[in-house]
């Protein structure tokens, strides 16, 4: 499991990075990745602080 961040709707804001407890998600660019996709633990903290929906659960 994990999270799945679609790249065409995420504005690059970076909430989701600042929400997440376990430094899953790293803002590369302008864009914010997943890059400890296995430290998830779905605590669901970044979809709720995505502005634009761009983060799902996998």
């Amino acid at each position: 499991m994990g999270i799945i961040i679609d790249a065409n709707v995420c504005q690059g804001v970076g909430d989701c990075v600042d929400a997440c407890p376990v430094g899953v998600i790293e803002k590369q660019g302008d864009k914010c990745v997943a890059v400890n996709n296995d430290e998830c633990i779905e605590c669901e903290a970044c979809i709720s602080a995505c502005p634009h929906g761009a983060i799902s659960m996998q």
